[in-house]
């Protein structure tokens, strides 16, 4: 009985991890950039663009000066605008 409740927990728990994954910052990555990128080109809200078009370039920046704590945060500022 015990063992069944724990296969039980850890599979719940392995479950809420992936559902809650896309709270979670991005990677400051040439890759994760690329995909930012992609997503705000495709927008249409002007206003909202223009959010995460200034938090990608603060991103950038943080990049390229080796912040990679700030680069992070901007990327997640900026997804967030995306969404609204």
């Amino acid at each position: 009985m015990l063992k069944t409740t724990l296969v039980a927990a850890t599979f719940a728990t392995f479950f809420a991890q992936a559902a809650f994954a896309d709270d979670t910052m991005m990677k400051c990555d040439d890759a994760s950039m690329m995909k930012i990128q992609a997503d705000m080109d495709a927008m249409k809200d002007d206003a909202m663009k223009a959010n995460a078009m200034k938090e990608m370039d603060m991103a950038k920046e943080a990049m390229k000066a080796n912040k990679m704590d700030d680069c992070t945060m901007h990327m997640d500022m900026a997804a967030k605008a995306m969404k609204g």
